[in-house]
């Protein structure tokens, strides 16, 4: 691992880092994107066999139900049993999101409120290139379905055989998912976007991907709304000289399992910088003099997951102020919150912590403003309304006031 000092310029870098956009991954989505918004299905089918080096037919782009019935033949018979119980922890934590509806009337008959209610439909992305992401179905498939979205599609490229993971559309079967499609890549994301023949249009669209999945939720972002724009995955852990050398170890490897993520230790221990420079070839070591400079380097970075690996991880984590997941203590290595916590593994990265959230029963909600005034009520701000009005030159939107008094 290479050594960075707190306060250099290589440090500050990685602090800046933003999502990398070539042209022509910026030019070859645009190009997809238009095929798909003048040809629908053909452009869809036509990039699926260019890229997935598959042929199907429009007809073939749904998974049918006999499909279905044909995953659970190809599983290990625990894998239901398994997935239960990740089922039901991340049930409990979205539940705990639930918003509802509120209104306060005061004397002069003034009704104000928000009403909270549910996208009517959301596309589900699931990567499958390196790997099946099966754990990314549960993950972005029940938050939306404990919102109450009505029509979830879900949509993952298929193999060289026309198919998807069995894994995959077992779990998308179990959650009661109401569409899929074998179709990934940029033409997935366009697909949901304007709606093909085949495939439906939707209003949002979740999931992550490669930089060409990415790039297509930036340019589509308009037609339908998006969770995030997320980039390659990203690992920072605090450490000090009671840390467990070996859990740092074994997790820094496991992130180095991902094509391109950034793993970085932030320690306090001299000892233990040296001896990760040593052991491990990649990543970072950021050696610091204490655990508030520690606090503020992981600040500045605004990691997707975060571990502290000191002996009470809670007496520093309320001075955490950018981090998409952070794991507390020796035993909630990122893997748990990959897998079986409960909280979604989609989230921010490329220091768009500072600013997003992970996954949440908030990214399929949406609310409208209640507003009621009573003919007293309105006369009451009159005044203050009119003021307004006159400084920005909108004086029928006063008239229309006062037609009510005339």
């Amino acid at each position: 691992m290479k050594i960075i000092k707190y306060g250099s310029k290589e440090l500050e870098k990685i602090y800046q880092r933003s999502l990398y956009r070539r042209p022509k991954v910026i030019s070859r989505v645009g190009k997809i994107i238009e095929e798909v918004r003048l040809y629908g299905d053909e452009a869809v089918i036509r990039y699926t066999k260019k890229y997935d080096r598959v042929k199907l037919t429009a007809k073939q782009l749904r998974v049918s139900q006999a499909e279905l019935s044909g995953a659970y033949q190809n599983i290990e018979p625990d894998f239901v049993a398994n997935l239960k119980i990740i089922i039901d922890n991340v049930t409990k934590f979205y539940k705990r999101q639930s918003k509802k509806s509120w209104r306060i009337k005061d004397r002069e008959g003034v009704v104000i409120g928000e009403q909270f209610g549910p996208l009517e439909s959301a596309g589900i992305y699931i990567p499958a290139g390196t790997a099946p992401l099966v754990s990314t179905v549960y993950m972005t498939v029940l938050p939306a379905k404990i919102a109450g979205v009505k029509r979830i599609v879900l949509l993952s490229p298929p193999d060289k055989s026309g198919n998807i993971n069995p894994h995959i559309l077992v779990v998308a079967d179990l959650l009661k998912v109401d569409e899929i499609y074998k179709v990934g890549g940029a033409q997935a994301i366009a697909a949901c976007a304007f709606g093909t023949k085949t495939i439906p249009k939707v209003q949002k669209i979740v999931g992550p991907g490669n930089i060409y999945v990415t790039e297509a939720k930036r340019q589509l972002y308009g037609y339908a709304d998006i969770d995030m724009l997320a980039g390659p995955t990203e690992l920072v852990i605090i450490a000090n000289r009671y840390s467990h050398n070996s859990y740092i170890k074994a997790d820094l490897l496991a992130q180095g399992e991902h094509r391109g993520g950034l793993a970085i230790l932030i320690t306090t221990s001299k000892a233990q910088a040296k001896q990760f420079r040593q052991e491990l070839a990649s990543g970072y070591i950021v050696p610091v003099k204490n655990l508030k400079a520690a606090v503020e380097v992981a600040n500045a970075i605004a990691p997707e997951h975060l571990e502290i690996l000191i002996k009470n991880p809670f007496k520093i984590v309320r001075q955490i102020k950018n981090a998409g997941a952070v794991f507390l203590g020796h035993y909630s290595p990122a893997a748990v919150g990959d897998y079986v916590a409960g909280p979604s593994h989609v989230l921010p990265t490329s220091g768009t912590a500072k600013f997003f959230s992970g996954l949440s029963l908030s990214d399929f909600i949406k609310s409208s403003h209640i507003i009621s005034y009573s003919k007293k009520a309105l006369e009451s701000v009159r005044g203050p309304l009119e003021k307004i009005a006159n400084i920005e030159g909108l004086t029928k939107h006063l008239d229309s006031v006062k037609a009510r008094f005339s």
